[in-house]
């Protein structure tokens, strides 16, 4: 008995359609009409945008890091003002630092949600059987998180600042101070959201990794507060001068915790570097490690 060749099911009548079925010896192959490509990074990003702007997370963390940002910036830039205190030779500027620092929390948070939340549903499993490249995943939530807080924070940190200058009338600020306390305290926020996503592709639990950040961000502060003894005094310096607060201030002028503290740009290179560090055993712990 000869078996008969399998049919193709009815085709459209339409001839500048390309048919799916084309007859070869012994039946009919199916090729599908939808080109073929390698995939590539874009498209990592793009499906990494689609899943951060789509997560109610991401609204609620970065809309309360504007709220904190701007309510803590005006109610200082007010108090200021109804006082009539003085800052000449002073960069109005430094008044938005305590909303940027409440709001690095927040920052923090939505870094380690970026990868701990696919980890805890069990999404990740999807998302690397869909992208089996798992560097080029990791990459991809890298760059499309610390492009979303970097834009989020500088933009809000700009708009404090003039709402600042508009309400205070003594002090002034240069060029130089506005683009450190705009674009180089957003690109350290930034950087510190993605040292938490490091941190969340390495702990890969997301409570337990927020409280490593919360750690990382004000424990070295309070440590050295309660470091009375004479012989921690270099010890009290050192945590007083590199804790995460002291290195958002020198953004915001030379009134660090510390005059040896470091100062300008010189944050920036640290928080890069750690970051860098945190990151390059993320990937290696994502290359080696069963999901």
């Amino acid at each position: 008995m000869t078996a008969a060749h399998p049919q193709p099911p009815a085709q459209q009548p339409y001839a500048h359609q390309q048919q799916p079925y084309h007859q070869q010896p012994g039946g009919y192959a199916y090729t599908s009409p939808i080109p073929l490509r390698r995939a590539h990074l874009g498209d990592a990003l793009a499906s990494e945008w689609t899943k951060i702007r789509s997560v109610r997370s991401t609204l609620w963390t970065l809309g309360v890091m504007v709220v904190l940002m701007v309510g803590v910036g005006l109610l200082a830039a007010v108090a200021v003002s109804a006082s009539g205190a003085d800052l000449e030779g002073q960069s109005i500027l430094l008044l938005g630092f305590y909303g940027m620092l409440l709001g690095s929390l927040c920052v923090v948070t939505l870094g380690v949600l970026t990868i701990s939340s696919e980890y805890g549903t069990g999404m990740i499993r999807t998302t690397l059987t869909a992208s089996p490249n798992r560097s080029r995943v990791l990459a991809a939530k890298a760059i499309v998180f610390f492009l979303l807080a970097f834009t989020v924070t500088t933009v809000t940190a700009t708009v404090v600042g003039m709402a600042q200058s508009a309400i205070v009338d003594t002090g002034s600020s240069t060029g130089e101070e506005w683009l450190r306390a705009t674009v180089g305290a957003g690109l350290f926020v930034a950087l510190l959201g993605l040292l938490s996503l490091a941190i969340g592709a390495l702990v890969r639990h997301s409570a337990g990794a927020i409280t490593v950040m919360i750690g990382v961000l004000l424990l070295p502060l309070v440590a050295a507060m309660f470091m009375f003894s004479e012989q921690l005094e270099t010890v009290r310096q050192f945590l007083f001068a590199y804790s995460v607060p002291s290195l958002l201030v020198a953004f915001y002028g030379d009134a660090g915790l510390t005059e040896s503290g470091p100062h300008g740009w010189t944050p920036l290179l640290i928080m890069a570097g750690i970051t860098a560090v945190a990151l390059a055993g993320a990937f290696l712990a994502l290359e080696k490690r069963d999901v």
